[in-house]
């Protein structure tokens, strides 16, 4: 993907053409960009923090997760002021949440007030001072060398069950890392992936 160098203050009338631009639109007038996103605004802050470093260094996964909360936040409040959103705005929406779900928002939420004060959209990072909500999870049953034994013989090798099992419990990667593996990672007879997560290659 080309990098497209985005002048002036995300949501103005300068910003958004070029990023309109950017994104293939054809803009004749740089207020068709403006128009539909005001200056200031929630919307405008999200645009340029799509732009920044600090999301573009973010893993995919992560960046998906981020994205999936932030636009779920512009379809209510995309044209509500950053300069005088509230603690209180904070507090009240986590309020309603889940504590999973609340931490996940706040986690999101506070890099993109980080930047919005880098940025001039306000002076502070409202999210600082609000503690996440304490979670408990619920840890999983680590199953006993009796009953790996009875999976194993219920389930042969070749088997779909077996291989899902074996590449699990063997190579200790995370879920997302074994759905992707396949024959092309198999050289020399040892798996390489490179992690979804992290990117790191192991």
């Amino acid at each position: 993907m080309k990098n497209v160098r985005l002048p002036g203050l995300p949501g103005s009338a300068e910003f958004m053409a070029a990023y309109q631009a950017a994104l293939g639109g054809v803009i004749t007038q740089p207020q068709i960009g403006a128009s539909r996103t005001k200056p200031g605004s929630l919307n405008a802050l999200i645009v340029g923090f799509y732009q920044s470093l600090t999301f573009r260094e973010l893993a995919p996964s992560t960046q998906a997760k981020r994205r999936a909360i932030l636009e779920r936040l512009r379809e209510k409040h995309g044209d509500d002021r950053v300069a005088t959103l509230p603690k209180d705005f904070i507090l009240r929406m986590m309020s309603r949440m889940k504590p999973v779900t609340a931490r996940n928002w706040l986690k999101t939420l506070r890099p993109l007030l980080d930047f919005a004060v880098a940025e001039g959209f306000r002076a502070d990072n409202p999210t600082y001072g609000v503690k996440p909500p304490k979670h408990k999870s619920k840890s999983h049953h680590p199953w006993t060398q009796e009953e790996l034994a009875q999976f194993e013989a219920r389930h042969p090798i070749g088997s779909k069950a077996r291989l899902a099992f074996a590449l699990g419990l063997y190579t200790g990667q995370r879920r997302s890392d074994v759905i992707r593996m396949g024959p092309r990672d198999i050289r020399n007879g040892e798996i390489h992936v490179k992690q979804v997560k992290t990117g790191v290659e192991v």
